[in-house]
């Protein structure tokens, strides 16, 4: 949906704001299904989450020198009562399953995030714990697993016998 820039998001959506200038500063979604967007203007637009929306968020930003900023967070858009993490652009907040900087490091998770989607599969199903034990390993120097169809079953049938 896309809405004027007059109008505002629905209530109880997690909003994140997208910047796009070029060679300058770039916020986008690497993945996820926005429920609500807001076109502010050319260079800027809000998207809003469903409560329980799992989304990749990427900042990128340079000066006249080079790279500045490289950043992605894996993010889970939580209920009005949950608690909830604080996070540049990203209102109110979010469940952080995965925050990394570093191009490196970043590069790396939009890698895992590419080989996920060549299984077939779609980024925002993939088990939450996936995403922390991804973060844990970049974090801690470590070399994070692949994503697997067997690790993905298992996580269904996890969820299947708690729902």
């Amino acid at each position: 949906m896309t809405r004027s820039p007059q109008s505002t998001p629905r209530a109880g959506l997690t909003t994140v704001e997208l910047i796009w200038i070029e060679k300058r500063i770039e916020h986008r979604i690497r993945f996820g299904r926005p429920a609500d967007q807001t076109i502010i203007d050319k260079r800027r637009r809000v998207v809003g989450f469903a409560p329980g929306s799992v989304f990749a968020f990427v900042r990128w930003a340079a000066n006249d020198f080079g790279t500045i900023v490289s950043r992605i967070d894996i993010v889970r858009a939580v209920l009005p009562a949950e608690p909830y993490q604080t996070l540049p652009y990203i209102r109110p907040g979010a469940e952080i399953l995965l925050k990394i900087a570093g191009w490196d490091k970043v590069e790396r998770v939009l890698q895992l995030i590419d080989a996920i989607e060549a299984i077939g599969l779609d980024p925002v199903d993939a088990a939450p714990d996936y995403w922390r034990q991804t973060h844990n390993r970049l974090v801690a120097g470590g070399t994070p697993r692949a994503y697997s169809l067997e690790q993905h079953r298992a996580f269904l049938l996890r969820k299947r016998a708690t729902s």
